[in-house]
């Protein structure tokens, strides 16, 4: 009598984007339009900018383009090259060196303080890109809580399995209105209130 083995039970897996892949598609039209960032390989859609969302990346534009000194560049949702299959683009990052320092060189593939204006995509925010920011060894990511009015500071990446990206960030500070916070990487004082609409 003829026995039939089993067939193997397999999952469908998402289909991975490369950086060349995705420039491609760009290139080609498929995003006109359309706010996308590469995050280990996945195409994902943000959500329009609401009103009060564009007005804190404003503010806070303001508050750190008149308190950087010379030898930092601030950025405004423009790509981090922080691996192969990821190319973000956080509403406000801060690397070293000045914009003409990366001609020819790509995207900077790292940076000292990564800003996120959180309000429709919160949730993703302290989960998915905590723990992607964590993985690049992002030592300063804050996130502009526009629901709680408060800016959410992680710091010290650490690995942790159980963690979408595989690392997290041991530290979590809550800054309220009337307080303010100290970028690791720069001596200055950033007012809370002066970043919430």
């Amino acid at each position: 009598m003829l026995t039939l083995e089993p067939p193997e039970i397999l999952e469908p897996v998402p289909r991975r984007w490369s950086l060349e892949e995705y420039y491609q598609m760009g290139d080609m039209g498929f995003f006109n339009d359309e706010r996308v960032e590469l995050i280990d390989g996945e195409i994902i859609k943000m959500p329009p900018q609401k009103d009060l969302h564009a007005i804190s990346i404003a503010l806070t534009l303001k508050i750190f383009f008149r308190a950087i000194p010379d030898g930092y560049w601030v950025r405004c949702q423009l790509p981090l090259h922080l691996s192969e299959r990821s190319e973000p683009e956080p509403d406000l990052s801060i690397v070293s060196g000045n914009p003409r320092d990366y001609v020819g060189k790509g995207h900077p593939q790292t940076a000292l303080l990564v800003i996120e204006i959180s309000e429709t995509t919160l949730r993703f925010d302290r989960g998915s890109k905590a723990s992607f920011y964590a993985s690049a060894a992002i030592q300063d990511y804050w996130i502009v809580n526009l629901i709680d009015r408060c800016v959410e500071v992680y710091r010290s990446p650490v690995a942790d399995s159980s963690a979408q990206f595989g690392f997290r960030y041991a530290e979590k500070l809550t800054f309220s209105t009337g307080q303010t916070i100290k970028p690791l990487a720069m001596a200055m004082e950033v007012p809370v209130a002066d970043l919430l609409p």
